[in-house]
């Protein structure tokens, strides 16, 4: 094993999210006090093996986002491997980072290098410098792992062109493990007026309510599809059970309902 990077830099801080630890403490206790409007608040006592979470700015996604962190929260699993689609460049297959520690606002976390060498042994990763560098899917996502599960080390997975059936793979080893959890890391439709996002999400909502890999190709967009549709396979496999904790568009936070993103947040369970 040789480390390709000292420290995974958060780069998005100071945009998606706030680059101070105490603003980033400050959205989570507005999202958690206000959690009485999550669509389905029963799924916060749940105890996830997997969670799929939003990963637009917080002031769009964050809080349902935060929904699915607080219920992974339940399961403090000693590792979370946190899987999100490349945004910035293209590439066939997975990256991962071996780097010691990834950098948050609120400290930084630890890489379970040693995990990580075990799944790079078996699946055979790349590795880009910029997809890591720059991708704001995983990167978002790490804040609310360090609130919520502090005990936690991470591994980090950004695909390119793959087949859902690889990072399924990847996820049902993982599962293997009772003390792993996943995170998907995925948004909804993008740049629809708000009736029409609402149409379009509710496919992908009912199909991961359901578990129905089929109704995910009848019209959900979900930039995340090829995690998500993974994960339903797994759950599948494994009986697990899928729950929608949360949905809501960028209407929410703007005002603004002629180009809305829709944000999911949902258990596996």
């Amino acid at each position: 094993m040789e480390l390709t990077n000292e420290q995974r830099i958060a780069s998005n801080s100071g945009s998606f999210y706030p680059a101070q630890c105490g603003a980033v403490k400050s959205y989570i206790k507005d999202f958690t006090k206000n959690s009485d409007s999550i669509t389905n608040p029963k799924l916060l006592k749940s105890s996830p093996r997997a969670i799929i979470s939003p990963h637009a700015g917080y002031v769009y996604s964050g809080f349902t986002a935060n929904a699915a962190h607080s219920a992974l929260a339940n399961a403090k699993p000693k590792r979370v491997i946190v899987i999100g689609p490349s945004h910035h460049i293209y590439f066939e297959g997975i990256s991962t980072i071996f780097t010691n520690k990834f950098e948050t606002p609120c400290g930084d976390i630890l890489c379970d290098l040693e995990y990580l060498e075990k799944l790079q042994n078996r699946f055979n990763f790349t590795y880009s410098e910029i997809a890591h560098y720059r991708e704001h899917s995983t990167e978002t996502q790490f804040p609310f792992i360090k609130h919520y599960n502090p005990q936690a080390k991470v591994i980090e997975l950004i695909y390119g062109k793959i087949s859902w059936h690889e990072i399924a793979e990847i996820i049902n080893f993982a599962f293997s493990d009772e003390e792993t959890a996943i995170v998907i890391s995925s948004d909804l439709s993008h740049f629809h007026s708000l009736s029409k996002a609402n149409i379009i999400d509710m496919v992908c909502l009912k199909a991961i309510e359901n578990a129905d890999l089929n109704l995910l190709d009848q019209g959900c967009e979900a930039c995340g599809i090829t995690g998500i549709k993974a994960v339903i396979d797994v759950a599948n496999n494994l009986k697990l059970k899928t729950g929608i904790l949360d949905y809501r568009t960028s209407a929410d936070a703007s005002g603004d309902e002629s180009r809305v993103v829709g944000y999911a947040g949902a258990v596996v369970y």
